[in-house]
């Protein structure tokens, strides 16, 4: 069985079924709004790079730039050159990027400039016949939320949006979407006022991590683990992601957010949503959206929320060697702010296989480390026939995916201590990704952008889980803002003491990662 080209010529040696040889994108253009922003330099740019260097990425590709510099199509080529020289993941090589600065434009204008929008209409037609991209654009919006409408807008009034025949328009839309349910429902509606959902890109970078990724892998392809998913094994769930930078300079996206909407909205309980899932019926980006639309609808807060949740604003500590400042010291924070860094959160999915299992949603900026984790910890064996202090270092079993830095997953079980006596303690058996795999990961920008090159939505949220985290996380916050502050916690450990009770209540501990 040959694959066969739209020309009718068959390669004789290439099987259709075969997945191994990787999926590169057809003719098409990527249009970049807020190209002069820090995403554009540090992810955007690199990964399309990475891309091309991959050779994922056809010969009539264009890269477009959008924003109100004075620049020309030579500076526009420039920034770029200096985003991949500073943040691409493979090696720069000459000849691929002669390539690909052929096909780079850059379109002066605001986002409600009219005029601006039809010079990109005109730029994109030009493409069209130079480069051969053949009316396929995909509209990347790295701006700031509040201006999704107006260039919503801008593409459906100058006709960017609409496609005719076998070409596509596609939209990219950067978090936060909303700043709770309602503002959610509300850019919704005008986003698909525009472009049809399945048009839609909502960006989530953390689903283009590899060892996101491999959630499914390890529950689905292995009967391992398979009978001890459930809450007849598992005691809890801990999903943690931990930063140890402060926010100075991000007043201005942060202040008024906080580490709920930013992290748990949209980060945490996506990967809540992963582990939980059932199996899909097939991988068919469908069938994967609908499985965790049932779990985020299944999901509900543990009351009352006061015993089960936290939130705290770091204070002057120490980060490492260095002394930092608090919140309220750092550049762009009023000495009032209410804002928090620190969210934990207490939920529980009602399902027969989680029924009875809560999960522990947490994030925070200025902890011990950067880490982010899921770990799955086990109920303790029902009868240990070891006198007491044979078992004093022995804890709980525990299955922990470490979704970054160090990429890979942890197997935390008992195990004898050498030695004439019975001694039980604590042993873990890892696997890494650096040292089980030659092949480096790809950065997360890199496959989601590809995906969407590509039309694969199963990496991306659609509107109703979107929209039900929304209704998960919305009465947190609205119990948050009748209660006053957020507690203090010293920077550099893991969270006020708050977050400590709500586990100490029930018998348990956060994992210190």
């Amino acid at each position: 069985m040959t694959a066969a080209t739209d020309t009718g010529w068959a390669n004789p040696l290439r099987d259709s079924r075969d997945k191994r040889l990787p999926r590169i994108a057809g003719p098409c253009s990527l249009v970049i709004f807020g190209v002069t922003g820090d995403l554009a330099k540090r992810k955007l740019m690199p990964a399309v790079y990475d891309l091309a260097n991959r050779g994922l990425l056809p010969p009539s590709f264009a890269l477009v730039g959008f924003a109100r510099r004075d620049w020309d199509n030579q500076d526009f080529g420039q920034v770029v050159h200096d985003a991949v020289r500073d943040h691409s993941r493979t090696p720069f090589r000459e000849d691929v990027w002669e390539r690909l600065s052929e096909g780079f434009r850059f379109v002066q204008g605001a986002f409600d400039d009219d005029a601006a929008f039809d010079q990109l209409a005109t730029t994109l037609a030009d493409l069209d016949e130079q480069r051969g991209t053949d009316g396929n654009h995909a509209f990347y919006l790295s701006v700031p939320p509040k201006a999704f409408p107006t260039v919503c807008e801008q593409l459906q009034r100058s006709g960017l949006a609409q496609h005719t025949g076998d070409n596509w328009r596609r939209v990219v839309i950067e978090k936060p979407f909303g700043h709770d349910l309602a503002s959610a429902k509300e850019l919704n509606a005008v986003v698909n006022g525009v472009f049809p959902e399945d048009s839609v890109f909502r960006i989530d970078h953390y689903l283009g991590k590899e060892t996101v990724q491999n959630i499914l892998a390890l529950r689905f392809a292995n009967q391992l683990f398979d009978p001890l998913w459930s809450s007849h094994y598992v005691d809890h769930v801990q999903i943690t992601m931990a930063e140890d930078i402060g926010l100075g300079g991000r007043a201005g996206y942060y202040d008024g957010i906080g580490a709920a909407r930013d992290v748990i909205q949209n980060h945490l309980l996506q990967l809540l949503a992963l582990v939980a899932m059932e199996e899909p019926v097939s991988f068919e980006p469908r069938e994967l959206q609908a499985e965790k639309i049932k779990v985020l609808s299944a999901t509900r807060n543990i009351l009352p929320l006061e015993l089960n949740t936290a939130r705290g604003q770091y204070g002057p500590g120490w980060q490492g060697s260095q002394s930092v400042p608090g919140l309220v010291d750092e550049e762009g924070f009023a000495a009032d702010s209410i804002t928090e860094t620190f969210a934990a959160i207490a939920v529980e999915v009602d399902s027969r296989r989680w029924a009875g299992v809560p999960f522990y949603l947490r994030t925070g900026k200025r902890l011990g480390r950067r880490v982010t984790e899921i770990a799955l910890v086990f109920k303790k064996a029902p009868h240990l026939p070891f006198d007491k202090t044979m078992t004093e270092e022995l804890g709980e079993n525990a299955l922990v995916i470490r979704v970054q830095p160090d990429e890979g997953i942890t197997l935390r079980f008992g195990s004898k201590v050498p030695g004439s006596s019975m001694q039980v303690r604590d042993v873990n058996m890892d696997f890494s990704y650096g040292q089980a795999f030659t092949e480096s990961s790809p950065e997360a920008y890199e496959r989601l952008i590809l995906d969407v090159l590509l039309g694969e939505p199963s990496l991306f949220p659609v509107n109703a889980e979107v929209e039900l985290s929304w209704k998960i996380l919305d009465p947190v916050l609205q119990a948050w803002a009748a209660q006053g502050t957020p507690d203090t916690y010293e920077s550099g450990m893991w969270g006020p003491r708050s977050a400590e009770d709500m586990m100490t209540r029930v018998g348990r501990v956060w994992r210190r990662p």
